[in-house]
């Protein structure tokens, strides 16, 4: 016999789990988003601007401005990529770091 009893009947203990390494505090990560945030709190208002703009020039003249809605779409591109690495949801780092985001 045996004169191991973990091995007594074939039992075999279970590997330890595999141990995934402690990533560190993304502190760096940190700094970009909260100025990315103040930066897209102010965009949101000039963005709500813009919008007042164009509610007035298309209730004057029966028309979108074309520059101003082109304007508008990038804006809103940029918006969505600086809100997109805040949450995560992107690791590429926004205009002014990255490149500027152009409408598609």
């Amino acid at each position: 016999m045996s004169d191991n009893p973990n091995t007594a009947g074939g039992y075999q203990p279970p590997p330890p789990p595999p141990v995934e390494p402690h990533h560190p505090f993304p502190g760096v990560r940190l700094l970009y988003a909260i100025g990315y945030g103040i930066l897209a709190y102010f965009l949101l208002h000039v963005l709500f601007a813009v919008a007042l703009v164009q509610f007035v020039l298309f209730a004057i003249n029966g028309r979108l401005n074309e520059e101003l809605k082109a304007f508008s779409l990038n804006l809103v591109q940029y918006l969505f990529e600086l809100v997109a690495f805040i949450v995560f949801a992107r690791d590429e780092q926004p205009f002014p770091i990255g490149p500027f985001p152009k409408r598609a």
